[in-house]
Parts: structure tokens; sequence; C-alpha cells
């Protein structure tokens, strides 16, 4: 069965990002001149998904209006003959059906994508987490994982090698490797301590889910932090059918991180048309003043 929805997790308090996201949503943070979550939908267009259902939470009003009509502000740029902006705005309503459910507690990943149980059906879907913005132009990471699925026909989970130091940030497999980035996993834990990890391996923010897996979610206890954690039902799964982790290709950044944020935001300046060649000697002039 073909990949058509995704599930897109996006109500959580941003608390890493204090103040700014204390009236604004972490995901309509911008990089450049689009907010974080828009990244992610563009990815899943482009990977073939035709149903997008984010998970909401309270003042985020204004998630929805992105992705809404603004006949005012269309009506003004037709106005103005800003053709170019006018595209642009009209093509980001357009581009992909986009339906939203509040979540009303944050009690982890787990319960957030059970809150898609309704619109998912029987269909295997896709879960996008926000944080986790991956650059490959060519091949977005999503479409890879996509043909993973069919090739499978299970569950696959986008994975990267992380620094050992860091595994107790992150889900890590405990997989074996069948090809060159493929793994068929035997078990997932959450936010290992370095000692007690199975691999480096670990998962970023991009799933297959098959439709099995809310059963799973609904028996699920809280777990680490007392939250239900996708992990644990992962782990319930892949006792009953095959999870495979594939090693994707492309940049990720984690911006729910400062750190990443910041990465983002200049590496994808670096890339943009308008900007890139006035913003490198920015750069080159920054650098210059910096002390090694």
């Amino acid at each position: 069965m073909k990949v058509r929805k995704a599930v897109i997790p996006a109500a959580g308090f941003g608390t890493r990002f204090l103040p700014a996201t204390k009236a604004q949503p972490k995901e309509m943070l911008t990089i450049v001149d689009k907010p974080a979550i828009q990244y992610i939908v563009e990815e899943a267009v482009a990977s073939g998904i035709e149903e997008i259902l984010i998970i909401n939470g309270r003042n985020k009003e204004s998630i929805v209006n992105h992705f809404d009509r603004s006949l005012e502000l269309e009506y003004s740029l037709k106005e103005k003959g800003e053709d170019d902006l006018l595209k642009q705005v009209e093509a980001l309503a357009d581009m992909v059906n986009v339906h939203f459910v509040r979540q009303k507690e944050v009690e982890g990943l787990g319960r957030a994508i059970l809150y898609a149980k309704a619109f998912i059906g029987n269909e295997p879907f896709a879960v996008m987490l926000a944080d986790d913005i991956v650059y490959n132009p060519e091949k977005p990471c999503l479409k890879q994982l996509v043909k993973v699925y069919e090739e499978k026909g299970s569950s696959v989970v986008a994975v990267q090698a992380v620094d050992p130091s860091c595994v107790s940030k992150y889900g890590i497999i405990d997989g074996e490797k069948t090809d060159e980035q493929i793994y068929k996993l035997k078990g997932m834990v959450e936010k290992p301590c370095t000692d007690e990890a199975p691999s480096n391996m670990a998962v970023l923010g991009r799933y297959i889910l098959t439709p099995e897996v809310f059963s799973h979610l609904e028996n699920t206890k809280p777990g680490l932090g007392g939250e239900i954690q996708l992990t644990d039902a992962l782990r319930a799964l892949v006792e009953e059918q095959e999870i495979y982790g594939f090693d994707f290709e492309g940049v990720r950044y984690d911006t729910g991180d400062k750190l990443g944020f910041l990465k983002a935001t200049v590496e994808y300046a670096l890339r943009h048309d308008q900007v890139k060649e006035e913003f490198k000697s920015y750069i080159k002039q920054i650098a210059l003043t910096l002390n090694e």
C-alpha cells in the first residue's frame, strides 16, 4: 500500500527557545525566510505525501494560519504587482492538504501519534519530527525511507551515526547491518547511558510505520520522563514484524537546539539565491575577527 499520509507532531512547548517561544510556536521560528515547519512540509510533498496531519497545541494558531489562504494578503500583493510573492503565498496554501488536531496534554511522542489513529486508518504512514530538518534536494530524506518501505513492506526508521558520547540524547537501535545502509532491528533503547547503548546509530526524526503500531501505543505505559515513548511501542512491534533502520543521505539539523538552529540558518542562507553572495562576504569578514 502506498504511503500517502504523514503526521507531524508540533504540540511541544519549545522550552529550549524561551522566551522567544512564550508567544509563538518554535515550529514557526524562521530559517532565512521560511518557518522551520515549512521545510518539513515541503519535504513531505517532495516525497509523494498527499495528506498531512499536524498535531497542534494551545497558542499555535499561527501554524494553522500559515498553511491557510490569506485573501487580504493575496489581494494586497496583487494590487501592488508583487507577482512573485503572490505565487509563493498561493503555492503555500495549495501544495498539500493539511489537517490539524489539538493535543490536550503533552505526554510524549507516542501519545501525540495516537491522536492520528483515526486519520491514518489502516494505512502505512510517515512521522516527521518538526525539529529535524534534513537537507538533500536531490533525494529528500522521507523519500529515501518510502523507497525502503516499498522494497521491504515493513516499518522503517531513519538513522545516522552519532558520537558515542551523545547517545543519551537519542533513541538508539540494536540491529544487524544487512547491506550498506540498512539495519534489521532487534530492538531500540530510548536515551541510554553511553555504556548501555547497543550501538551509536540514532533514530533521527523520520519514520515510516505500519498501522499496527497504534495497538502497541495504546498499551504502552509511561516510560522515560513519565511520557509515552514511541521507542517503547516500536520495541514491542519488532517482536511481531520486521522493522528496518535506514542510514539516510543528507545533512540533518536539530532545529530544536540553539546551536543546531543557528547552523541551519547559516547554511541555508549560504544556499539562498537572493542572499548567498552577500552573506558569504559577510561571513568571511566576521571570520577574520575571530580569535582561534
